[in-house]
């Protein structure tokens, strides 16, 4: 059949362009043996080597990657546990601040309630000193116009300062006991 063609074409007829010439289909599968041997020996085993670095790389970049968001979770988690333990140690300092003020508050008062009580004593001693001194000035005084009043009653002169005392004394006494002038 092909000698059939190729007479064909020798003799002028027309070649049909859906059947192939077998030297074509020969040169073809000449070329396409030597073709896929080159590639095959030369260009493929640089495609895998370069497919292998890049998975290499790849994998490898996974692995840094995964490494690297496993230390950043750890970090997280222990930033986040430093975080609770000092908010946990600011809420105990809180507490322990509330503590010692409402102690100081509670000192405080004590003090001002003690030093209170000493105002008021020593008020009370002052007072009893001042009232002490005006009973004394007050009998002494006493003691002088009774003994001048005495001496205009009696009609003599009470200048002799035992007879004032006795005087001054027993008029006192009658008067602290409610009964003047009685004997």
């Amino acid at each position: 059949m092909s000698t059939h063609l190729f007479l064909a074409a020798a003799e002028g007829e027309e070649h049909n362009p859906l059947i192939p010439l077998w030297e074509e289909v020969a040169i073809s599968l000449v070329v396409f043996g030597i073709l896929f041997f080159a590639i095959k020996k030369f260009v493929a085993p640089k495609f895998e080597a370069t497919f292998a670095e890049r998975t290499k790389a790849i994998e490898g970049g996974i692995a840094a990657a995964e490494s690297k968001q496993a230390e950043a979770d750890a970090k997280l988690a222990e930033l986040e546990q430093q975080l609770a333990d000092a908010r946990h140690e600011a809420a105990r300092i809180r507490e322990e601040a509330r503590e010692q003020g409402a102690q100081i508050v509670a000192e405080l008062r004590e003090q001002a309630q003690a030093e209170a009580t000493r105002i008021v004593d020593h008020g009370k001693t002052q007072i009893e000193a001042e009232r002490q001194q005006a009973v004394t000035s007050l009998r002494a005084e006493v003691g002088t116009l009774a003994t001048t009043l005495a001496g205009r009653i009696v009609g003599e002169s009470l200048d002799d300062d035992e007879r004032q005392s006795r005087v001054v004394e027993r008029f006192l006494a009658d008067l602290e006991a409610g009964t003047p002038g009685v004997n």
